[in-house]
């Protein structure tokens, strides 16, 4: 697997993660399950839904910088 996520990206997945399972914690229901793979697609910098679309949210080094 190659990372195709970016910092900014990555870092948004798992603040949703971590708040979908405070909700689901708070809210005593298993929708709390689902925050689970926002975090995991963080934690390791890969989503198998951008392949298909060829996204890629990691920048991109510009040449002669």
């Amino acid at each position: 697997m190659i990372r195709n996520m970016g910092r900014i990206d990555r870092a948004f997945r798992a603040g949703l993660g971590v708040v979908g399972i405070a909700l689901g914690i708070w809210l005593k229901t298993w929708w709390g399950l689902f925050a689970l793979i926002p975090l995991l697609t963080a934690a390791i910098g890969y989503c198998p839904l951008y392949v298909p679309f060829r996204i890629s949210t990691i920048k991109k080094k510009q040449p002669g910088v």
